[in-house]
């Protein structure tokens, strides 16, 4: 096979090629810089829906549709991205995600109604979607095959921190300035991200072979996958305002959903390379067990998310900045673990450091689920800090751990793939951890109507109250994130599977997929 020029991008082989140079640590923190607009965004606006239901005259049903929407808009355009990548350049197509981004941001900041932010949000989620498989694709293939852990221990810190760090500032601004500057926020952010990419972000990458690389667009693929994956996240989050998954409307959008991408996997694998996704990447055995894997830290991290800032601000009656505050151990511990993950995963491999992680996660979540009206905030901060340290030792391993076995020529696919499989996870565990959560509430306090908000509404009760019903909301909790550990447990049977050797082992330029 002709060496492309995306190929000559990688390191020469060597001892120089096991350290990040300054150029690729340079390019990552470009990255992060873009990056970190769009993860915050998935988890800023959450302090800020009592005060837009209250600003723009209307419920919590409306109001969560300024998330909702957001979220949609990602899944639905992230299958776009490869094949964006391969045919137009990582290059372009960062800028283009960074401008539509910042666009829908200074519209929603401007938003004079419900309907109108809930559409610029769409736009917003749009650029956003595209903004990390485009920068893991990109720093993918500065790095080669033997940096892989490295450099994702660099693109992944905004991943883990961005989730904690999006409540507090969240909370902050609404509090002290103006819930309009949670998206004017990110206008001298991007406007930074997208000089630093004019400035350092390579042209290279597909640029000039993308006629070749991308012959045609699937046009196929993009009335099936998409509109799939939106009717199955949408089926789940309605689950949790119909009473859980027996209502029949919600079994239709995701028996919907189900049959969509079932069609789009016949037509892919009918299809091959050309496809929006190209099915047969799973046929490589790690790259599936790694895919498996990411699924169940997406609903291990986005899950928990959604729980442990509820328990704060429901169950102990914090204000959504003080909460946000007692999330901060976790991104501290993830930010402590990345780096010596990446280490351990280029040298040993990700079978040899996520297993240890999935056990702190596990060991992080007991806490949680033994959880009492007056449980100490010291334990549940160290139990965090635990859990981020579990984080830190799983999930980029595990991503790293899928793309060194791939040809590089199908790396920007499998990372905007791999992109998929987590906010697919995420999904699947904040709509089914909101529902169980909804229905124990209701359970232990009937008159709480915690059905339709997913236990949001509870915040709102007065502290004498909660004093009395502060016991029945703990065993609330704990028995959801009971069903949270289960669901992190799970991680160890895939993570088992992962190689358990460094990338300095293989051949890794050559790569394993069983197809040419």
């Amino acid at each position: 096979m002709a060496e492309s020029p995306s190929t000559r991008t990688a390191p020469p082989e060597g001892g120089s090629a096991e350290r990040l140079d300054r150029r690729t640590i340079v390019l990552g923190l470009v990255i992060v810089s873009g990056t970190v607009m769009a993860i915050l965004d998935t988890t800023i606006v959450n302090v800020a829906l009592e005060t837009l239901g209250r600003d723009f005259t209307t419920g919590l049903s409306t109001i969560q549709w300024v998330i909702t929407g957001y979220m949609l808009a990602m899944g639905t355009v992230i299958p776009l991205t490869g094949w964006a990548v391969d045919r137009f350049g990582g290059r372009r197509v960062w800028m283009t995600s960074i401008v539509l981004f910042v666009l829908g941001s200074a519209l929603s900041g401007a938003a004079w109604n419900i309907e109108s932010l809930i559409v610029f949000r769409v736009l917003q989620g749009l650029g956003g979607g595209m903004l990390m498989p485009t920068g893991m694709a990109i720093l993918t293939m500065a790095a080669g095959p033997r940096r892989l852990g490295r450099i994702m221990s660099i693109i992944g810190v905004p991943m883990l921190l961005g989730p904690v760090l999006g409540p507090v500032l969240g909370g902050w601004l609404v509090e002290d300035v103006d819930w309009r500057w949670i998206f004017f926020v990110n206008l001298p952010v991007g406007a930074l991200a997208l000089a630093l990419a004019w400035w350092k972000v390579p042209h290279d990458h597909g640029e000039h072979h993308g006629e070749r690389r991308a012959p045609a667009f699937d046009v196929r693929g993009l009335v099936l996958l998409p509109p799939g994956f939106v009717l199955l996240i949408y089926g789940l989050s309605t689950a949790t305002s119909h009473g859980g998954f027996g209502d029949a409307a919600t079994l239709g959008w995701l028996a919907g959903g189900v049959v969509l991408v079932g069609l789009f996997a016949l037509h892919s694998l009918s299809r091959g390379e050309r496809a929006l996704i190209d099915v047969r990447l799973f046929a490589d055995r790690t790259f599936a067990t790694a895919s498996a894997a990411v699924f169940f830290v997406g609903i291990a991290l986005m899950g928990s998310m959604l729980l442990i800032p509820l328990y704060y601000q429901t169950g102990r009656g914090e204000g959504a900045f003080a909460a946000g505050l007692l999330l901060a151990p976790q991104g501290l511990g993830a930010a402590t673990a990345m780096p010596l993950a990446g280490v351990v995963t280029d040298k040993l491999g990700a079978g040899r450091i996520v297993p240890f992680g999935i056990v702190l996660l596990v060991l992080g979540t007991v806490p949680f689920a033994l959880v009492q009206a007056d449980t100490s905030y010291w334990l549940l901060g160290s139990a965090l800090f635990v859990r981020g340290l579990g984080l830190g030792c799983t999930m980029m391993p595990t991503m790293s751990a899928a793309l060194t076995t791939l040809r590089r020529e199908v790396v920007s696919r499998a990372s905007s793939t791999l992109n998929i499989i987590v906010q697919l996870g995420g999904s699947v565990g904040t709509a089914l951890l909101a529902v169980i959560l909804s229905q124990q509430i209701s359970d232990r306090i009937p008159q709480a109507g915690g059905g339709g908000a997913g236990a949001g509404g509870l915040g709102r009760i007065p502290a004498q109250v909660r004093e009395q019903v502060a016991p029945k909301l703990a065993d609330a909790f704990g028995h959801t994130f009971w069903v949270a550990l289960v669901l992190t447990a799970v991680l160890i049977v895939p993570a088992l599977l992962l190689p358990r050797h460094g990338a300095r082992a293989k051949d890794g330029e050559r790569g394993a997929v069983p197809f040419e």
